[in-house]
């Protein structure tokens, strides 16, 4: 585990990880919106439409009529971004935390970097 991990306690690391699971499942259902239609039987759509309808209906109350449905998903995730971002940290006592320092996206960071350094190495 990297810095980052072992700065938080473990709780606060897995409801990070739900929230981002969340938050970037709603962007990719956005993404595969712009390209798919909403019937379409491709098995990662028809996922994400399962995994993301229950936040939707729960953030329906808020959500402005006049979106555009396409982009609801993007609406709900930036909400979840929000509140990775400000609500979370300050609730559990930290600061608000930089541009990649939420854990999920810090790993993923930290893979991308690992495997860019051991694909450039040479033997």
């Amino acid at each position: 585990m990297d810095q980052v991990t072992l700065a938080f306690p473990i709780w606060i690391i897995v409801l990070d990880y739900l929230l981002g699971a969340a938050m970037w499942t709603l962007i990719g259902r956005f993404g595969m919106s712009l390209f798919l239609r909403p019937d379409s039987n491709f098995f990662f759509n028809k996922a994400f439409q399962w995994l993301t309808d229950p936040l939707l209906r729960i953030w329906a109350p808020i959500t402005p009529a006049f979106l555009v449905v396409v982009m609801r998903p993007l609406y709900v995730a930036w909400f979840i971004y929000m509140l990775r971002f400000y609500v979370v940290p300050l609730l559990f006592g930290y600061s608000v935390m930089g541009v990649l320092s939420f854990p999920l996206e810090s790993e993923v960071a930290q893979f991308i970097y690992d495997l860019g350094n051991l694909l450039t190495t040479k033997n």
